[in-house]
């Protein structure tokens, strides 16, 4: 079994190398390692292929997710340097103020320390929570899957021989161990890491939730929603269906669950069921939608909560605003939901009454991205309410810390 209690020391004595580097020095490291995976394009996508070819029995999104090509190792790249080109937050002031006793108390931004990241079959992760938690100032562990193992491995090899020259090369050490027992194991390493990240599906991150003494960033499923009002500019609205479920269905912000008004469902519902069967999606829906398409797929409770990560979706008919805000309350994971119309008070209630981490109006659920929404690149997408919520950037990888100036002062009472 792997010595975890060792990755741990070395990871702990790399965080306290990379808080103390600078801008200029993170952000060469950045770049040295964008060079590297370019240079090393044709290994990387060598040991990938070994993977895809033992992969068997993985659904067509899993696969996708898998799966690297130039194109895809190009942006890993361009990631690196999008994350190094961003603002440095570590040394943020966020607050100054002097106290009537003279005391100066200024809160600044500090990285978390060691980031341990559980994840499944998506290289891409590798080198994005690399980039994110050195930009931050932080050391990181990564526990990727065994269907990713010698596409990770790759990966890894070239960041750490592009840290190596600036000092900590163990900012990213990757367990190369795939057991479940070195994953329970590496849950409880809560002497080592200061937080621990989980991103796959509902059973991995239900058993991260469970088992760790680590605290715990939960980054949810995506049961997502797309509501079509009564309002709603229809041909607006296939189009934003399409995107949002068709795009690429085995990612969390792909839409899941569609939502229809009932005075609508008659001419939209006909439309959209076609336009999704022409692209190989199955539906599913209540015995009223299926009494407008007939080859809607009867649903069953179950279908309601569920994220499918393929092209499955679900489709409802509700009354009402009220009533569709009150189904994704029930059912949503909390990621994000979406509604489609041109009633400015019933998107004004929308956005206020959903409670998801991102709620749009207008617009695809793809959107909910650290690289769309400008942050170079995520750790993740937090269903949490904490202090990361939503796409997690570089701030949501630091803490802060009081620092208190002070002239000798005592406290007296």
């Amino acid at each position: 079994m792997t010595d975890l209690k060792r990755i741990g020391e070395r990871a702990k004595a790399a965080a306290r190398q990379c808080s103390k580097l600078g801008t200029n020095k993170k952000n060469a490291m950045l770049a040295a390692a964008a060079e590297y995976l370019r240079r090393g394009a044709e290994y990387i996508l060598a040991e990938n292929k070994k993977d895809l070819e033992a992969a068997a029995g993985l659904t067509e999104a899993l696969r996708d997710r898998l799966t690297l090509n130039p194109a895809r190792l190009e942006a890993m790249a361009d990631g690196l340097l999008q994350v190094a080109a961003l603002p440095d937050p570590v040394g943020e002031g966020l607050m100054m103020k002097t106290l009537p006793n003279g005391l100066t108390v200024n809160q600044v931004r500090v990285p978390m320390g060691v980031i341990g990241i559980i994840y499944e079959a998506r290289p891409n992760v590798t080198s994005d929570a690399a980039a994110l938690c050195v930009k931050s100032g932080n050391a990181v562990i990564l526990r990727g899957g065994k269907e990713a193992i010698n596409t990770n491995k790759a990966v890894v090899a070239r960041l750490r021989e592009a840290f190596a020259p600036y000092g900590p090369e163990d900012a990213v050490q990757l367990i190369e161990d795939v057991s479940r027992e070195t994953a329970a194991e590496f849950m409880k390493l809560n002497k080592y890491v200061d937080v621990l990240i989980p991103r796959g599906g509902e059973g991995l991150i239900r058993t991260v939730v469970e088992n760790s003494t680590i605290p715990v960033i939960e980054t949810g499923t995506g049961n997502c929603h797309i509501f079509v009002d009564e309002s709603a500019d229809l041909e607006a609205a296939l189009s934003v269906v399409l995107n949002a479920k068709t795009q690429r269905p085995g990612v969390c912000n792909a839409c899941e669950k569609l939502l229809v008004h009932q005075r609508v469902a008659p001419e939209f519902l006909p439309a959209v069921c076609g336009a999704l069967a022409a692209k190989k999606v199955e539906i599913r829906g209540d015995r009223r939608a299926a009494s407008v398409v007939s080859s809607v797929v009867p649903a069953v409770e179950e279908d309601w909560g569920r994220e499918y990560l393929e092209l499955i979706i679900a489709v409802k008919i509700v009354d009402s605003l009220d009533e569709a805000i009150e189904h994704i309350a029930k059912y949503s994971s909390g990621h994000s939901e979406a509604i489609i119309t041109a009633d400015y008070e019933n998107a004004r209630r929308f956005a206020q009454e959903v409670d998801s981490a991102a709620v749009y109006v207008n617009a695809s659920t793809r959107f909910t991205d650290g690289f769309e929404f400008g942050f170079g690149a995520e750790i993740g997408i937090s269903t949490q309410k904490l202090h990361a919520r939503g796409p997690m950037g570089l701030r949501e990888l630091t803490s802060t810390k009081y620092i208190v100036l002070g002239s000798g002062q005592i406290r007296e009472m």
